[in-house]
């Protein structure tokens, strides 16, 4: 999918040792509560959003720890969209293809008054670059920081 993302590093840390600073923390994000709990050999980051009133995307974020020998562990963290977030964005990404791909097929198509093509165009462009921006003040912002926090705890 095209918010996840997934970052990679290496610990001097041991696997044991990495899980037990993380494990049962919290961490505060813009006023939003995050857990860090364990799911089989991984751990898992979620949010706490049940009494959020305000329309937001939040990630779901597993961290994995490999070992790598010689006393280095790879941190291996992926966010994802939680499911319940996703419809919206995905909607906004069709729709803007749409409009973009409506432009270049008018831009081949003798005859088509040319404003057409430029106001398709332009809207589609407008609209993916006013989403791409609220998505990296906030989803994507969420992401960095939780990524930030869990090698800062690694290191």
């Amino acid at each position: 999918m095209i918010f996840s993302r997934t970052y990679r590093y290496t610990s001097a840390a041991s696997e044991e040792d990495l899980k037990g600073r993380l494990l049962g923390k919290h961490m505060k994000i813009h006023d939003m509560d995050f857990e860090v709990s364990e799911k089989g050999k991984m751990l898992k980051i979620i949010p706490h959003a049940e009494q959020e009133t305000g329309i937001r995307t939040l990630p779901i974020t597993h961290v994995e720890f490999k070992g790598k020998g010689g006393g280095k562990t790879q941190v291996v963290v992926t966010a994802k969209m939680r499911k319940i977030d996703s419809g919206g964005p995905l909607l906004i990404m069709v729709f803007v293809s749409i409009m973009v791909a409506a432009a270049l097929l008018m831009l081949v198509i003798d005859g088509v008054d040319r404003t057409y093509v430029y106001a398709f165009g332009a809207i589609g462009l407008l609209i993916f670059s006013i989403f791409w921006t609220r998505m990296q003040t906030g989803y994507f912002d969420y992401v960095r920081k939780i990524r930030d926090y869990v090698k800062k705890q690694a290191a």
